[in-house]
């Protein structure tokens, strides 16, 4: 559809009347009128007045491998030439759904050699819950089907992915949820750790897990599911006590560990799975977002042996799928932004370059007035706003706060997102160092805008 010509009031106009936003009020939105993005190359955007955004997460924490990239157009339309649609259902299948289930696991952890597609993390974790479940069904002991999630976790926005996650807005607007889903504490120590040293708070953090299974019952928890990084939850980077010690409970339980990699697969801390940076040996995984740099819809889980022997000698038919699985266009398009993540060492370059640099320009935010504590790993940072340094106290209306850092970042030539009191940034991750400097540049300029405008600077 051509729309050179079309104004920007002109798509405001046509937004308000038809389009409702997901996670937005769309009061308010009408009220102001939405952006019109037009268009995109490496790291910025265009919108409709002429305007160049530095994208500062890539899109939803997925461009990892930048805009503007024809190799992965070139795949869509060679394959959509070919064979453009084709289900995975009839006992068939596709050439880029086999390749790609092949690619994945060789970069995926050992262990992990089979996939099941979808088409977005949610419908991943989605996938998880039926599998988990109808794993200990064939295993003997259907009483095991409680998982183990955590407060301020995000498994994505279905009714099952929103039960899983911990975001109380969710919960308190849809009611009743999935039942069979227990909560934990979130491993943010600036926040909760109290008196506890980082590596104190990472053994309770992760100790909870124990005393809720302990409570529900061994024989009635299937599995436990984590983010590496927390993402949606403002980036909570967990002390480096707190995954070995939750791999250690749930081998003593012989309860499944999922690791949500969503946000944090496909090179986002500087391996190619938040698994290996923090040592995780998981027996599900999902991953979306990454896995075709958002250029087409596809997710997919990981099976480890462990689960996917049992189901395939014991389960018969699984009834669970969706029309769009093993999608060819969107598995082709993924098999070409994985290859091109490995063979142009995207990921490498950000584990020993980029990703080292732009962890030391963000920690020279902590000498900011407003900010506290300033984590991330790799390409992906989030920081919060302090009251108090000293007493590690937040701002009573950290949100609002948030909002206002956040809307002077988007006046001002950046997207860097607000997650209540924090801000987080998930750039490509084909970012250069001197792309580094001019986002970083932008942060500390529209940090001081906000403290101006709360009267701290």
């Amino acid at each position: 559809m051509k729309h050179i010509n079309k104004s920007t009031e002109y798509w405001q106009d046509l937004d308000r009347e038809h389009h409702l936003h997901p996670f937005t009020d769309t009061k308010s939105l009408n009220e102001k009128g939405t952006r019109v993005i037009t268009k995109a190359d490496g790291i910025y955007l265009w919108d409709s007045d002429g305007n160049r955004v530095l994208d500062g997460m890539a899109g939803l924490w997925c461009v990892n491998i930048g805009y503007g990239r024809k190799e992965l157009v070139d795949a869509a339309q060679r394959q959509m030439m070919e064979l453009p649609y084709y289900n995975t259902f009839f006992q068939t299948t596709n050439a880029p759904a086999t390749e790609l289930a092949k690619l994945l696991s060789e970069v995926t952890p050992e262990g992990l050699n089979r996939v099941f597609f979808a088409n977005s993390g949610s419908e991943a974790v989605d996938t998880i819950i039926r599998l988990v479940r109808r794993y200990w069904q064939v295993e003997g002991q259907p009483d095991r089907n409680v998982i183990i999630s955590r407060n301020n976790a995000y498994h994505g926005s279905t009714v099952a992915g929103a039960s899983l996650g911990g975001m109380d807005p969710m919960h308190e607007q849809s009611g009743l949820m999935m039942p069979g889903i227990e909560h934990i504490m979130q491993p943010y120590w600036y926040k909760d750790g109290g008196d506890l040293s980082p590596e104190e708070f990472g053994l309770k953090a992760a100790q909870a897990l124990e005393e809720r299974i302990l409570e529900v019952g061994p024989g009635k928890v299937a599995a436990f599911i984590g983010e590496p990084i927390q993402g949606a939850g403002g980036v909570i980077v967990p002390p480096e006590t707190y995954w070995p010690e939750i791999q250690r409970i749930c081998t003593k339980y012989e309860i499944l560990l999922v690791a949500d990699e969503v946000i944090c697969g496909f090179g986002r801390t500087g391996n190619w799975f938040g698994s290996e940076t923090f040592g995780i040996k998981p027996d599900l995984m999902s991953m979306a977002k990454g896995m075709s740099s958002g250029y087409l819809p596809i997710s997919a889980v990981m099976v480890g042996d462990r689960v996917a022997d049992a189901l395939i000698e014991k389960s018969g038919e699984f009834y669970h799928g969706f029309t769009y699985s093993g999608h060819p266009a969107s598995c082709a398009v993924a098999i070409e932004n994985i290859r091109l993540l490995r063979d142009e060492g995207i990921i490498d370059r950000v584990r020993d370059e980029t990703g080292p640099y732009f962890q030391k320009r963000l920690r020279e935010l902590e000498e900011h007035p407003l900010v506290g504590e300033v984590v991330g790993c790799g390409l992906i940072a989030g920081f919060v706003f302090a009251k108090n340094k000293e007493t590690r106290e937040l701002f009573e209306n950290g949100s609002e706060i948030g909002n206002i850092c956040r809307d002077h970042c988007f006046n001002n030539g950046l997207i860097m997102r607000a997650c209540g009191d924090r801000m987080v940034l998930s750039p490509p991750l084909i970012m250069s160092k001197v792309e580094i400097d001019e986002l970083f540049d932008k942060v500390k300029y529209c940090l001081d805008l906000t403290a101006k405008d709360l009267g701290k600077l």
